[in-house]
Parts: structure tokens; C-alpha cells; sequence
């Protein structure tokens, strides 16, 4: 009985002796775990804000804690990039005309009427012609660009409920851009006076008459409550516009193998759900923005088409693109 005894309680102290361990081991995971904090301009409502704390967060949280901050909250729009090569952050959703302020080739997915629908943006990220340009992300500004999704096709968005039927028609019309040349230099060539205003203060602009309009998808419009302020939607669409999700690529080197595996599985999977989740809106939000009194406008699309293509050829953005890419983006 007292051998019985001295063994229950080697066993207990066995036990006890693990318990601490594994408590210690847990804290220190926790500890020596990754903090993945996000910056966008997207607001908290946004497809894009809600897919990564839905479907992103809860598919890195064995290895790494998300933290989302949305409508410019922690850095100022166009600003997140510098900041990841800084290392002041961590990730981010970035825009191909972002991207062309460090890279000019990067204009060619900024470009008007180049990338046809969400399935073919994919094609062109994953296609090996890309490859040499995530490189140079990589390797010159510390930004592994992880996966693509579809942000919609961007629309005219205007104060007035008049259509918009050719380039000629906005002529003088002051319409909202993001602050980048990229972005300004499409403004000019559908036609418009363009006007850099953050998407943060868009609405403001909106309702005050600063612009006479903005372009963005149509779930863009509904999320920051654009419908409110202006009466009409053209589609133009002259941008089938993307985002890419990006991290920094200091916080990749030091991740585990398994666990690139995971934070990569991570991205294509909310990548998707984001892009089916802008599509499921675009092809319902049209009746819902009807039913707020807004006027849609079918446009003379050839006219906008020519006039923006042939204002990019001309341009020192094509001069800049990587030659044959665009023939090999149209192949796909």
C-alpha cells in the first residue's frame, strides 16, 4: 500500500509538472505569436473588411493574431505601403495604382479596359509573366504581394441624374480620384477633371459640391453610402478593378514553412470569398440603388473605350509597361 502510495503521487507530480509546462509552452506560443495588423481605406462595412475578419482571421489565429484597422483608421490612404517597407506594419490591401507609384510597369493593371472580368485578373496574377514583377516587389520595397480579388467594375457615380453618354460630357465635371498620378491620369482620360480627395472624405465632397461625382464599383457606392448624395450611375466601366493582399516580406521570411503554407492558403481563400462576394452584390445592388431614386445610364461604351486606350498608348505609362505583357495579358 505504501509503494501504492509514493506511485499515485509520482504520478501526480508527473501530471502537475506537465500541466505547468504545457501552460508555459501556450504562453510562450502566445507571446512569440505573429501580430498581423492590417491597414486599409476600407470601411468596417466594407465585403473586403468583413471577408477578412470572417474568413482571414479565424485561418491564421494557430500562428498569428489579426488585427484590422479600416477607413484609413492607421495610416493615410496611399501611405500603407511605405509603411510595411518601413516596418511599421504588417499587411495590407493595395491597389495596382499604388503599386505603379513604386513600379510604373504596375500602370498596366490600372489601365482602362485592359483586364476583362474577376476570373481573368486571377489568370494574369498567377500567370508565370508575373512572376518577375512580384519579385521586384519583393526584393526593392519588402512587399510579397500573396493573392488577388476583385474589387468590381468601377462606374461613374454622379451628382446629377443627367447621362453620361461620351467622353465629351464630362468635360469640366470635377470627379473624386485617389490622390495617385495613376489614378488622376485615368480621370483625364475618361474625360473629367479630376480631383484628389480621400475615400474617407468622398461622401463630404459628395454633399457639399466639391466634386460633381466619383468613380468606384457599385457595392463601393452602397458601403460608404455614396447613393445618398448623388442621383445617377453610368456604366462605363472602364476599370475592372482589383486589390492585392499583401504582407510584409520580413514577417514572411520569419514564419515557418508550415506556417507560409497556412497564411497563403489564408489569402487565396478570402481572396475568393471577396471576389464572390463583390459579384453576388454587383448583380443585386443595381435594383436597390433603382429604389433610392438613382438613374442608370447605359454609355456610348466604344467611345469611352477608344478615348482611354488611346490616351494610355500615348502616355508614358505605356513606355513603361513590360513589352509584349499587354499581348500576353489579352492572350489569357
Amino acid at each position: 500500500m505504501e509503494k501504492q502510495g509514493i506511485s499515485m503521487r509520482k504520478a501526480l507530480k508527473c501530471l502537475m509538472l506537465t500541466t505547468i509546462l504545457t501552460i508555459a509552452f501556450l504562453s510562450y506560443a502566445q507571446a512569440a505569436g505573429v501580430k498581423l495588423r492590417l491597414a486599409a481605406s476600407a470601411s468596417a462595412t466594407d465585403a473586403r473588411a468583413i471577408t477578412m475578419e470572417e474568413v482571414f482571421a479565424p485561418a491564421v489565429a494557430d500562428f498569428a493574431t489579426y488585427e484590422g484597422h479600416y477607413g484609413s483608421s492607421l495610416f493615410k490612404q496611399g501611405t500603407e505601403l511605405e509603411a510595411i517597407s518601413r516596418g511599421n506594419l504588417e499587411m495590407t490591401i493595395a491597389s495596382a495604382q499604388e503599386l505603379a507609384e513604386f513600379f510604373p510597369e504596375f500602370s498596366i493593371f490600372a489601365a482602362g479596359y485592359v483586364h476583362r472580368d474577376a476570373a481573368h485578373q486571377k489568370a494574369v496574377f498567377n500567370a508565370d509573366f508575373m512572376q518577375p514583377l512580384k519579385q521586384k516587389v519583393e526584393d526593392e520595397l519588402g512587399v510579397k504581394l500573396l493573392a488577388v480579388s476583385y474589387l468590381g467594375k468601377r462606374v461613374l457615380n454622379m451628382r446629377t441624374p443627367d447621362a453620361i453618354m461620351t467622353p465629351e460630357a464630362l468635360k469640366g465635371a470635377k470627379l473624386r480620384m485617389p490622390g495617385s498620378e495613376a489614378w488622376l491620369f485615368l480621370g483625364k482620360a475618361l474625360g473629367a477633371n479630376p480631383a484628389p480627395v480621400p475615400y474617407a472624405e468622398t461622401y463630404t465632397a459628395l454633399q457639399t459640391g466639391a466634386v460633381d461625382g466619383q468613380d468606384n464599383p457599385l457595392p463601393n457606392t452602397v458601403s460608404m453610402k455614396f447613393y445618398e448624395v448623388t442621383k445617377s450611375i453610368t456604366l462605363t466601366n472602364h476599370l475592372v478593378d482589383l486589390n492585392y493582399l499583401a504582407v510584409s516580406k520580413k514577417v514572411w521570411n520569419n514564419l515557418s514553412d508550415k506556417d507560409k503554407g497556412k497564411l497563403q492558403a489564408a489569402a487565396d481563400k478570402t481572396a475568393d470569398a471577396i471576389s464572390a462576394a463583390i459579384q453576388e452584390k454587383e448583380s443585386s445592388l443595381r435594383t436597390f440603388l433603382e429604389g433610392e431614386g438613382l438613374k442608370f445610364h447605359e454609355p456610348n461604351l466604344d467611345a469611352f473605350r477608344t478615348r482611354v486606350q488611346k490616351a494610355y498608348l500615348e502616355s508614358d505609362y505605356a513606355k513603361n509597361w513590360v513589352p509584349g505583357m499587354l499581348d500576353k495579358i489579352n492572350a489569357l
